[in-house]
C-alpha cells in the first residue's frame, strides 16, 4: 500500500496505480500533463512504485511548457515521417520558447513545406494517439535503430554509459528519450511551426548538415497568438535590418562574426562608452586596459586552457606561443601585482572597455548577438573579505540604476552556483555562494536559483533584462572568484602586516557592448533616446532659398553640443519630414521664410509632431529638458 500526499496535505492510499489516477483520486489532474513524484518529474501512466510527495505538472507552468514542447517535436517527427519516407532523426530538444528537430530529410523542405507538415501534426493529433514509455536494454534499443536504419540515434546510444534507456512510442513512431510526455497526442493543440534551418550533426562543421525545423507550442490558443504577435514585432525591430537601414553597422563576408561600425554606429557606441566612464568615476573606480595578447602560459595558471581553450585564438611571436585573449581578468590581476597592496587601498575597483576575441561557430553567429570580437565592460574589485558584502551590493545598485533608471528595462536576477567543472574546495564555494546569497536578501531582491550553472571558478548572479516586447536577455554578471587571487598569488598586507590573500569579484553591467548595441536597437526599433541618437536634429530648410539660413541655424545647435545635420536635397517639405520620420530622428526642424525674418526655428518632435514656432532660445530649453545622463 502507498500513501501519496499532494501540497495541500491532503492524502489518498493506493495499493497499485498509476500517477495519473492519484492525481484523479485527489481532484488535481485537471490540466495536469504529467506529474512530480517525490520532486521527480513522471508520466501519468508511470506505476505507483512507492510512496511520498505527488503533484500535478500543469501545462502552463514552466515545467509543463517544457513538457508539450518537447512532445510537439515529437509529434512534428513523426508528421515528417509520414509526409516524407526514409528520413532519419538527430536530436529534437524543448527550447526557450518552443522546440526544434535535427532531421535528414530525402530531398530536403522549405519553409513552404510547414504548413502541409503543420497539417499533419493537427491530424496526428486528433486521433489522440497514446504516448507509450517502454524501457529497453542498451543492446535492444540499439538494435531497434539500426533496424530502422538511423545512424543518429545509433550513435547516441553507443556513447550512453547507462545500461537501460527509454523509448516513446507513439503508432508507428518511436524516438530515443528520457521524458516525461504528455498521455496523449490529443494534449498537444496549440503550436506553430515557425522556420527552417541548417544544423551541422553534433554542432561539428564536419558533420552532415542535417535539415533543423522550429517551431512552438503552448497551453492556449491565446498563449499561442500572443507570442506570434510578439515574434512578429521581433521581425520589424530586427537589429540586422535596422543597422542596415539606419546606416549603424554592417558584417561583411571578408569578415564573418566581426561586425563593422559606422559614423551613426560610432555616435551610439561612444555615448554608451562615455556614460559608462563617467558613471564608474563617480562611484570610485579607476580605469585600465590590458593588452589584447598575451603569453599562452597565463591562460594556463588562470585555468582558461584547461576550461576554455577551444574558445580561443592562438598566435605566435619569436617562435613563442601567445593566445589573443578572451577575457580581461588575469590581465587585470597583472595590473593588481604590479605594487604592494595594503589593506588601505582596499577594495580596488579596476574597470575596463575590453576587447575580447572569442571563437563561435559560424552556424551560431547572429548579427551583433552572437560574434567574436566584441568590447566587454569589464570590471575586477580586489576587496578584504568583511567588504565582499558592501561591493556585492553596489554592483548591484549600478546595474539597478543603468537598466531601470537610464534605459528603462524590467530585469530579473538569477543565482547560478557551482558547476561540475569548477576549481576550489568545497568551504570556499559555500562561502561565496553564501556572500552573495547574503547581498541578494539584504536587499530585498527576488531572484531565481540556477543551480550547478556557475563560472569554474565561482558562483555568479546573472542579471536578465526585458525589453519591450517581452524577451529577456542575460547582459550583467556578478561572479564572486577565491581561485584566480589563489592562482596569481595575489596579496595585501593587512593591519597586523601580514600578508593575506583578496577575494575578487568579477562584473560586467552592460556585457558585450555590441550585443548590448543590438539589444538597444530592437528595444527602441531604432528610435533611440535623444541622448544617443546618432543624429539629434535635422534641419529641413523648406527650399533652396532657405539654405544659408539652416546652415546658420545648425552652426548655432552644433556650438551647444547638439549633433546636427541639414537636408539640402531638392525635394518637397513633405518627403524631407517622412525621410526624416524613416531615419528616426528625434527633432526635425523646418525653417522657411516666416523663421528666417524672426530669427526662430518651427520644430517637429518624432513623437507629438509639431511644437510650434519658437525662437532659438526655447528651442535650446526644449533640447535641454530632455533626459541626458551624460
Amino acid at each position: 500500500m502507498y500513501e501519496l500526499k499532494e501540497p495541500e496535505g491532503k492524502s489518498v492510499r493506493l495499493s497499485s496505480g498509476t500517477a495519473g489516477e492519484a492525481l484523479d483520486k485527489l481532484g488535481l489532474k485537471s490540466g495536469a500533463v504529467a506529474a512530480k513524484l517525490n520532486g521527480k518529474a513522471v508520466d501519468l501512466s508511470s506505476e505507483i512504485m512507492e510512496s511520498g510527495d505527488i503533484a500535478p505538472i500543469t501545462a502552463d507552468s514552466e515545467e509543463g511548457l517544457d513538457i508539450l514542447r518537447h512532445s510537439a517535436a515529437h509529434l512534428m517527427a513523426q508528421a515528417v515521417s509520414e509526409l516524407y519516407p526514409g528520413t532519419r532523426y538527430g536530436v529534437g530538444p524543448s527550447i526557450k520558447d518552443g522546440f526544434y528537430y535535427d532531421m535528414e530529410i530525402p530531398g530536403g523542405i522549405t519553409e513552404e513545406d510547414l504548413p502541409k507538415i503543420e497539417k499533419e501534426m493537427r491530424r496526428l493529433a486528433k486521433r489522440a494517439i497514446p504516448v507509450e514509455r517502454r524501457e529497453m536494454t542498451r543492446e535492444e534499443a540499439l538494435a531497434y535503430f539500426m533496424e530502422k536504419n538511423d545512424p543518429y540515434k545509433t550513435e547516441i546510444i553507443s556513447g550512453l554509459e547507462e545500461d537501460h534507456v527509454s523509448l516513446y512510442f507513439q503508432g508507428d513512431y518511436a524516438d530515443l528519450c528520457r521524458g516525461p510526455h504528455v498521455p496523449n497526442t490529443s494534449y498537444l493543440k496549440h503550436f506553430r511551426l515557425l522556420t527552417v534551418a541548417g544544423a551541422y550533426w553534433r554542432g561539428d562543421e564536419k558533420n552532415i548538415m542535417l535539415t533543423r525545423v522550429y517551431g512552438t507550442a503552448f497551453a492556449t490558443e491565446d498563449a499561442l497568438e500572443a507570442y506570434i504577435r510578439r515574434m512578429e514585432e521581433a521581425k520589424s525591430r530586427d537589429h540586422r535590418r535596422l543597422g542596415r537601414e539606419l546606416d549603424l553597422f554592417s558584417l561583411q563576408n571578408e569578415a564573418p562574426g566581426f561586425p563593422f561600425f559606422h559614423p551613426k554606429g560610432m555616435v551610439i557606441m561612444n555615448c554608451l562608452m562615455d556614460f559608462w566612464k563617467k558613471e564608474h568615476i563617480k562611484r570610485g573606480y579607476s580605469e585600465i586596459r590590458t593588452p589584447l595578447i598575451l603569453d599562452r602560459d597565463l591562460w594556463i595558471r588562470s585555468g582558461h586552457w584547461d576550461h576554455y581553450r577551444e574558445n580561443m585564438y592562438f598566435t605566435e611571436i619569436d617562435e613563442h606561443p601567445f593566445a589573443i585573449k578572451p577575457m580581461n581578468c588575469p590581465g587585470g590581476m597583472l595590473v593588481y601585482k604590479t605594487q604592494l597592496r595594503s589593506y588601505r587601498d582596499l577594495p580596488m575597483r579596476m574597470a575596463e572597455l575590453g576587447v575580447v576575441h572569442r571563437h563561435e561557430r559560424s552556424g551560431v553567429l547572429h548579427g551583433l548577438m552572437r560574434v567574436r570580437c566584441f568590447t566587454q565592460d569589464d570590471a575586477h574589485l580586489y576587496c578584504r573579505p568583511d567588504q565582499v558584502k558592501d561591493e556585492i551590493i553596489g554592483i548591484m545598485n549600478l546595474c539597478d540604476f543603468i537598466y531601470r533608471d537610464v534605459f528603462g528595462f524590467k530585469y530579473t536576477m538569477e543565482l547560478s552556483t557551482r558547476p561540475d567543472n569548477s576549481m576550489g574546495s568545497e568551504e570556499q564555494w559555500t562561502i561565496a555562494e553564501n556572500a552573495l546569497k547574503q547581498a541578494l536578501e539584504e536587499t530585498g531582491s527576488e531572484y531565481r536559483l540556477n543551480a550547478g550553472d556557475g563560472a569554474f571558478y565561482g558562483p555568479k548572479i546573472d542579471f536578465h533584462l526585458e525589453d519591450c516586447i517581452g524577451r529577456t536577455w542575460q547582459c550583467g554578471t556578478i561572479q564572486l572568484d577565491f581561485q584566480m587571487p589563489e592562482k596569481f598569488d595575489l596579496s595585501y598586507v593587512g593591519a597586523d602586516g601580514k600578508e593575506h590573500r583578496p577575494v575578487m569579484l568579477h562584473r560586467t553591467v552592460l556585457g558585450s557592448l555590441e550585443r548590448f548595441f543590438g539589444i538597444l536597437v530592437e528595444n527602441f526599433a531604432g528610435a533611440f533616446p535623444y541622448w544617443i541618437a546618432p543624429v539629434q536634429v535635422r534641419i529641413l530648410p523648406v527650399s533652396g532659398d532657405f539654405a544659408e539660413y539652416a546652415g546658420t541655424v545648425a552652426a548655432e545647435l552644433r556650438d551647444s553640443g547638439i549633433r546636427v545635420e541639414v537636408d539640402e536635397r531638392d525635394e518637397k517639405l513633405g518627403k524631407k519630414i517622412r525621410d526624416a520620420q524613416s531615419q528616426k530622428i528625434p527633432y526635425m526642424v523646418v525653417v522657411g521664410e516666416k523663421e528666417r525674418k524672426s530669427g526662430g526655428v518651427a520644430p517637429r518632435e518624432r513623437s507629438r509632431g509639431d511644437l510650434g514656432t519658437m525662437s532659438m532660445n526655447q528651442f535650446r530649453e526644449v533640447l535641454a529638458a530632455e533626459f541626458n545622463p551624460l
